[in-house]
């Protein structure tokens, strides 16, 4: 079973953050909600509250096969300004796990220089942080050990996509025939 820890701050895009999380655990990912501030609550982009499974001050990233950043602002922003994660994120890329990110939040990734030579897709208006990323505008884009998304209305493209690298794609399908996943 693959392990995926999802980035949570104050002004995330709900969307993006839960149908993730939801995706990944039909298919069987053990999915952990990291909450950046020092609340398990946080309320996302929209004013929708939830809560993570813990705080990032009580985790060890060392076991993830993927970390994942949703998009939204503030919320981009907020997880930008968070140097512990920028940290483990470097340290992800370094060891060749997954590294994800939809909406605004590849711009993160296009700051530490991680998207060079890769294909990359994010929320337009961003386009310029993906440095040497070659942007392709998909729904979702799988290059190297990244997975990047277009935005809350990409979501489940974004899900599916992660699920595909983590449990495979017959895994991917199944969950997509199970939710009705027409597009």
């Amino acid at each position: 079973m693959s392990k995926a820890y999802v980035f949570t701050a104050n002004g995330c895009e709900e969307v993006e953050a839960l149908t993730t999380v939801d995706l990944l655990r039909r298919g069987g990912v053990e999915t952990v909600m990291v909450s950046i501030t020092e609340d398990l609550q946080v309320t996302g982009s929209h004013g929708i509250a939830f809560q993570a499974d813990q705080l990032f001050g009580e985790s060890d990233f060392s076991d993830g096969d993927a970390l994942i950043l949703p998009g939204g602002m503030p919320g981009t922003l907020n997880l930008q300004g968070d140097e512990r994660l920028l940290a483990e994120l470097k340290r992800a890329d370094a060891k060749g796990s997954w590294v994800c990110a939809i909406c605004a939040a590849p711009r993160i990734l296009g700051s530490l220089g991680l998207l060079k030579g890769q294909k990359a897709t994010c929320y337009p208006g961003n386009e310029q942080y993906l440095e040497g990323a070659e942007v392709t505008g998909q729904a979702a884009e799988i290059s190297g050990h990244f997975v990047t998304g277009k935005g809350a209305g990409c979501a489940v493209d974004f899900g599916l996509a992660l699920l595909s690298v983590l449990e495979g794609k017959e895994k991917a399908e199944e969950i997509a025939r199970g939710i009705q996943w027409q597009h």
